[in-house]
């Protein structure tokens, strides 16, 4: 039974640890777009100066659930589990945030 939640902590770390980064590489990509823009992409360069720390935050989270259900234990596990499903949601959130603002400014 252990082994098969240890399983399942590493795969929701994993997908936790995914949405992160393309959440950072999205915001990175629209921050590359605003600064060839110069001063028309300036708030959306605002933008992402601001949620930069929170994508950052969300990444690391996901790291350490990972690293926490690769270290084997049901309570690392567990912690991974809530850590990475933790990182996931706020990455998801952060994201589709970003793509609701750009959108209301078109």
């Amino acid at each position: 039974m252990s082994m098969v939640f240890g399983i399942v902590a590493v795969v929701v770390a994993l997908v936790g640890l995914l949405a992160t980064l393309v959440n950072v590489g999205y915001l990175l990509m629209l921050n590359s777009a605003a600064k060839k823009r110069g001063v028309a992409g300036a708030s959306i360069s605002d933008h992402v100066r601001g949620r930069l720390p929170v994508a950052g935050g969300a990444t690391l989270a996901a790291v350490v659930a990972l690293l926490l259900t690769t270290s084997g234990g049901v309570m690392p596990d567990i912690l991974g589990l809530v850590l990475g499903a933790g990182g996931g949601l706020v990455a998801k959130q952060s994201l589709d945030a970003t793509r609701t603002r750009l959108r209301s400014q078109h």
